[in-house]
């Protein structure tokens, strides 16, 4: 068998994967229930996989060969739909398992032919898949049937269809369950802006909330609502976002309880080669150190490298003068640009699939600067930890426009700070607020539903947060609630187009009701993207919540002990590691072994079973107790 099938399939030949990600690391819930049953609400199919709602046959071939890179060219049917790409081999002996691929079309990026009508070597003409999920696919065809041609035209219209005037799966997908009657826990309901800032103390005698973006007139790629110092009127604040790119004024992210030393985020500052000045940002700055009377200083976390900060000024942008802005002082975290990060997880894949090189597989890691880039982004959210928790001094962070780097540093920082970001629904909160609310271009940096798979503005920032986030997990095994499992599901969904919950680039986009806008990225070629998500798309909140116990840590503290408050990690690149359960699944000479999932849902399984013993003992025990009390009230008196 394949050794990127799933587990499902490796113990139960006849059964389709509950995977649409052949995962061996039991990657995610990408797919849909055991076949016989149709789709999650539908109708029968006779067919090796079951279907999601929504979903519908565009192609079959019966005479395909996978060109497996490690088991070699298996002969087998090929299924295409909306939603995804499934090739079943056919067994040469009755006992064999088969080859199964189940791979959803949002994660690929490119399509190729491959050979040409002269081409005469063994599995020489075909199509070549390149994935987003760090692997390729590469499939065979005869040339006499001429199968290529439709199979290639309708991986192009449904893995693309924002490129050819169709619709992402993921909005025929939730009208179907909504037509078949589907219910239950809306994903959409975990973050409420205003209950998360009650949340975090505000209003309070410093800080204060704001509507003033409700039509997102004062920036279109900031949230609704905003947390900013009480001395701010409205008017002061949209003077303040002139001088900041895109107008992305410092507003705030998190709150110290405590001492009331806060994050806040914005963009860099448009001082342009002339250095100039703005009394109104410079006095907007006062009002956040000024709100935090534990410290007299403001620290400024820049996350570029100084030399690109300075380049910045050549375009208008920059970054603060320490001359201008009283009380602050700035420090650059050097981590690099999107290109950089989209170049480097580029080597990463290089270096993990298809083959590898045993004696130089250090040195290919290495030389990805992969682990670099995450032990930068770590150290800065250390810095960012030491100043609030132990300084107790309140932090500015920004990048250039504030929506890439600005969102790692802030995101991460918050978890490290608050343990409440380490809960699932803390952290589902927290993608919510730092990274879908404020901005982060989804749309644009993953490239959903478009072709343009060389477009210079896709770059696995998101994805990086997501390993960071791994990284200090591996370091404080019993501090989240979530698992391994849990943080693979999100990064295979962010791809999958399945739900909507990381679709389109901002808050503004996601929620115009009723209004059709432009995708920007798409340019003129495209149709336009429906928004209004929360009504015409399902979150993928709905589908973890609603099945939990796949996704928690058989180690996280219950009603005994709380989680350690707040978390210092090492960002030493020698205490980092190579994600192999994300990275490496798809090649057996790297992949973590499977049992590892089916370990914890057994561990899992043992934590119930002895907390209910506990609570039987309780109540026995006071039951117990309750009757000697009973009979000594009871007894005569000598």
């Amino acid at each position: 068998m394949d050794p990127s099938a799933s587990p499902a399939d490796k113990q139960a030949p006849k059964a389709a994967s509950s995977n649409s990600l052949d995962s061996s690391s039991k990657s995610s819930s990408l797919g849909s229930k055991f076949a016989g049953g149709g789709g999650e609400n539908g109708v029968a199919r006779d067919t090796p996989f079951a279907y999601l709602d929504g979903e519908e046959d565009q192609d079959q071939k019966n005479d395909v060969t996978y060109v497996c890179p490690y088991r070699g060219p298996v002969f087998g049917a090929l299924t295409i739909t909306n939603y995804r790409l499934y090739f079943r081999s056919l067994p040469l002996r009755d006992q064999e398992p088969p080859v199964v691929v189940d791979v959803p079309l949002g994660v690929i990026a490119r399509v190729e032919k491959i050979g040409g009508a002269t081409s005469r070597g063994e599995n020489s003409y075909g199509i070549e898949i390149f994935c987003k999920d760090m692997r390729n696919l590469r499939f065979a065809h005869k040339q006499q049937n001429h199968s290529r041609r439709t199979v290639f035209e309708k991986l192009q219209a449904n893995a693309f269809p924002l490129s050819y005037s169709g619709r992402l799966f993921a909005f025929a997908h939730t009208a179907a369950n909504t037509a078949n009657g589907a219910g239950g826990w809306d994903g959409w309901a975990v973050y409420e802006p205003l209950a998360e800032l009650r949340r975090l103390g505000v209003p309070n005698d410093m800080w204060r909330a704001t509507k003033m973006n409700d039509s997102y007139a004062v920036c279109d790629s900031y949230p609704a609502v905003w947390a900013v110092p009480k001395a701010a009127s409205d008017d002061f604040l949209r003077r303040v976002a002139q001088f900041r790119s895109r107008c992305r004024l410092p507003v705030l992210s998190w709150m110290n309880p405590r001492t009331q030393a806060t994050i806040t985020r914005c963009s860099q500052p448009l001082v342009g080669v002339s250095g100039k000045r703005n009394a109104d940002d410079e006095t907007y700055l006062s009002y956040i150190m000024e709100a935090n009377a534990q410290s007299d200083k403001l620290t400024i976390m820049d996350a570029r490298p100084s030399a690109n900060a300075i380049a910045n000024k050549a375009k208008g942008g920059g970054y603060e003068s320490e001359d201008a802005y009283k009380n602050v002082e700035i420090n650059f975290l050097d981590i690099h640009n999107i290109h950089v990060m989209r170049e480097s997880l580029r080597k990463v894949k290089e270096a993990c699939f298809p083959t590898i090189d045993d004696s130089k597989w250090q040195t290919a890691i290495d030389n990805t600067l992969w682990l670099k880039h995450i032990r930068c982004i770590l150290a800065g959210a250390v810095r960012i930890v030491d100043k609030v928790e132990t300084m107790s001094t309140s932090v500015v962070v920004h990048c250039s426009d504030g929506w890439d780097r600005t969102a790692q540093l802030t995101a991460l920082s918050m978890l490290l700070l608050d343990p409440h970001y380490r809960t699932v629904r803390g952290f589902e909160v927290l993608i919510e607020k730092e990274w879908l609310s404020f901005g982060h271009k989804f749309q644009q940096r993953v490239g959903h539903g478009d072709n343009k798979h060389s477009d210079a503005d896709r770059s696995p920032v998101f994805l990086q947060f997501i390993d960071s986030v791994w990284q200090v997990s591996q370091q404080f095994s019993n501090a989240f609630e979530f698992n391994e499992h849990f943080l693979i599901t999100i990064v295979d969904h962010l791809y999958s187009c399945r739900f909507g919950t990381f679709l389109c680039n901002t808050e503004a986009e996601r929620v115009a009701e009723g209004k059709w806008f432009p995708c920007k990225i798409l340019h003129k070629l495209s149709p336009q993207l429906p928004a209004d998500l929360k009504h015409k798309t399902t979150s993928l909140w709905t589908h973890i919540n609603s099945s939990l116990d796949q996704y928690l840590n058989p180690l996280f503290p219950s009603f005994t002990h709380g989680p350690e408050l707040v978390l210092r990690p090492n960002a030493s690149v020698r205490a980092l590691r190579l994600w192999k359960g994300l990275y490496c699944r798809w090649n057996p000479g790297l992949c973590v072994p499977q049992h590892g999932y089916l370990r914890t849902r057994e561990l899992l399984s043992k934590q119930d079973l002895l907390f209910k013993r506990v609570d039987e003992r309780l109540k026995s025990n006071n039951r117990s107790n309750s009757m000697q009390t009973t009979t000594r009230l009871a007894s005569p008196m000598h």
